[in-house]
């Protein structure tokens, strides 16, 4: 038991916590300082701060997973999916703030890329596992719910939101890792409640995030960038498909969905009133600091949120 849930968390921990303070100077030298928005005159002090941090969780991962992969196959696409939308990230990071290019890679080629590696990852798990499409419905006492021929368009919406969703939550200090760390923890619990053989790779990322908070707590040392949300996104979605859980992101991740919605919601109510707001900004925990909660409270309610979420969807299994 040690082995496959103990050890890899403190692996990949200490592999975060030494990088640290080799990457980020490293960072700061390649002056991949992040730029703030001007509304947010309280994040105006952080423009500066080194990116793409997310490399040194990316690292922890891929060392800890290389461990495990020969005798936990499984964890073999939740890994492919994680480093391939950290990629992306990665590419998008350094568009905008190595090359500085303003808006990073386009939101053609950003959407190209999400979808391709979805679709390499459907193909992977139809062809190579003996992983189901049926999703588990929570509360169902056990029961599966069969999409059919739906079940792979339904798979590409589920991925790529949930990438996008984690994406939208990085915007404070530690608050996208505070809610990843709190989801891998919940999914580490259920691949080892389930002998579902994903759990080297679910500890590593629970390892990673404990160790990069170090850094990115507030005031925030370093931020994960695209590199780092889109890998957990990543991680999070196919970790769900790989446990036939997706549905559970709904109740664990709804921090995720909350953001994404809220940034929809407020375009959509934008252009059709032409040009007025439902939060003060997007998104949402943008709008909550702006209704004078400290960035450190807005972080504390979303993790204490997660934490109630991930005991509901371990009550609803």
């Amino acid at each position: 038991m040690s082995y496959q849930v103990v050890i890899p968390v403190i692996i990949s921990f200490v592999i975060s916590a030494v990088l640290g303070p080799i990457v980020i100077p490293f960072l700061r030298k390649l002056k991949v300082g992040q730029t703030e928005r001007e509304e947010l005159k309280s994040h105006l002090k952080k423009t500066g701060t080194p990116t793409m941090g997310g490399i040194i969780i990316l690292a922890s991962v891929i060392l800890t997973s290389l461990i495990y992969v020969k005798d936990y196959p499984k964890i073999i696409p939740i890994l492919f999916v994680t480093v391939g939308f950290g990629i992306v990230g990665f590419l998008d990071d350094y568009l905008k703030v190595v090359l500085k290019r303003s808006d990073g890679l386009l939101a053609w080629q950003k959407m190209l890329c999400q979808i391709v590696i979805t679709a390499i990852f459907v193909f992977y798990i139809l062809k190579f596992t003996d992983v189901s499409l049926t999703m588990l419905i929570p509360f169902s006492g056990g029961k599966y719910l069969n999409l059919g021929v739906l079940a792979i368009p339904v798979m590409f919406l589920a991925v790529i939101g949930t990438v996008n969703g984690v994406n939208f939550t990085d915007g404070l200090d530690g608050l996208a890792s505070s809610v990843t760390v709190l989801v891998a923890t919940f999914f580490t619990v259920v691949a080892v409640g389930t002998h579902s053989g994903i759990e080297p790779i679910t500890c590593a990322v629970v390892g990673a995030l404990m160790g990069f908070l170090l850094f990115n707590v507030y005031p925030a040392k370093v931020f994960m960038g695209d590199t780092g949300s889109l890998a957990l996104g990543g991680f999070v979605a196919a970790s769900a498909y790989m446990m036939q859980m997706p549905i559970f992101i709904l109740i664990v991740g709804l921090i995720y969905w909350i953001e994404i919605l809220s940034v929809m919601i407020q375009v959509t109510y934008f252009k059709k009133t032409g040009g007025k707001r439902i939060f003060k900004m997007a998104p949402i925990h943008h709008h909550f600091e702006l209704c004078g909660w400290s960035e450190t409270r807005v972080v504390a309610v979303f993790s204490i949120a997660t934490a109630i979420l991930c005991l509901i969807g371990l009550l609803a299994l």
